[in-house]
Formats: C-alpha cells, sequence, structure tokens
C-alpha cells in the first residue's frame, strides 16, 4: 500500500522541478548583465573622481602661477625714473617682460612636458593681465578617449609703486 501513495509523490516532485528549472533558465545571464553595467558605472564615477580632482588641481595652480606672473611683473620699478627724478614708477613694457620671464621659468620648472602656458598683456595703462592654462593627462577618463583636460587661470596687477590705500 505504500508503493501508490509514493508514486504521485515522486511525480509530482519531477514536474515541481521541471517548472522552476525552466524559470531559472530565463534568468539565467542577469547577474552578469547587472554586473557589467555596474562595472562601467563604477569605472566612471572612478574617473571622474580621480580625473576630476585632478582638473580641479590643475586649476588651483594655474591660478597661482597667473597671481605670482603678475606679481612679478608689478614689482619691476623704472630704474632710470628712480635714479633721475627720485620717484618710484612702474614701466608697462619691463613689467610685461618680467610677467614672460617668469612664466618662462615657471614652465620650465614645474611643467617640462609643455603642459603650461601662458600669455601676458597690457590692461590699460597701468595694470597687466596674466593668463596660464594647464594641461593635466588623465589617468582614468583616458580609457574613453578623454587624454587629457585643461583649466585657465587668470590674473591682474595693478601697476604701482610706494604704499596705496586707505590711509596712505
Amino acid at each position: 500500500m505504500s508503493r501508490p501513495s509514493q508514486a504521485p509523490r515522486a511525480r509530482l516532485r519531477g514536474t515541481g522541478q521541471r517548472a522552476r528549472a525552466g524559470r531559472h533558465d530565463r534568468d539565467r545571464g542577469s547577474i552578469t548583465l547587472m554586473l557589467a553595467a555596474l562595472s562601467v558605472a563604477l569605472i566612471a564615477l572612478a574617473g571622474i573622481v580621480i580625473d576630476g580632482g585632478a582638473k580641479l588641481r590643475a586649476a588651483e595652480n594655474a591660478d597661482a602661477v597667473a597671481q605670482e606672473a603678475a606679481r612679478a611683473g608689478a614689482g619691476i620699478v623704472n630704474q632710470s625714473t628712480a635714479y633721475s627724478t627720485g620717484t618710484f614708477v612702474v614701466d608697462q613694457s619691463q613689467a610685461i617682460a618680467a610677467a614672460r620671464a617668469y612664466l618662462a621659468a615657471a614652465a620650465t620648472a614645474f611643467r617640462p612636458d609643455g603642459g603650461l602656458h601662458g600669455t601676458v598683456a597690457a590692461h590699460g595703462r597701468a595694470s597687466i593681465r596674466v593668463t596660464v592654462t594647464v594641461s593635466e593627462p588623465t589617468s582614468v577618463l583616458s580609457i574613453i578617449g578623454i587624454d587629457s583636460m585643461s583649466s585657465t587661470g587668470a590674473a591682474t596687477a595693478a601697476l604701482v609703486a610706494g604704499v596705496t590705500g586707505p590711509g596712505a
């Protein structure tokens, strides 16, 4: 008597396994697709974090070099006028030359690979404007074809001699 009751159970168990196996066959590979999509997203996120940080650092460097070059130019006093009249006057052409010399020195010292370029121009009669562009190679984003990122910084320096401002 035990045999007839066991036979239907075996048949039901076999039918359930086949139904479950069909459902699993449809889902096969879905985890692989999800992991592939997540891997691409994680690589993109790493690229944004790592190379985005490098871009921010390049922007800081561009601003710093531009400010220092403008200061180097603004501090040049026309010596012939100072000796002959005793008046300290900043010569704009000498200021531009000094700022360009600072940029050339900074480019060779900090970025000998050619990643730092700058321009100096007169900005009115009593100031100079320095613009610096720094190019940084990318670490992670080069995978998708972005090989470098550029940042630009600018500074303007007034060409004054002596102490100026309130109370001077």
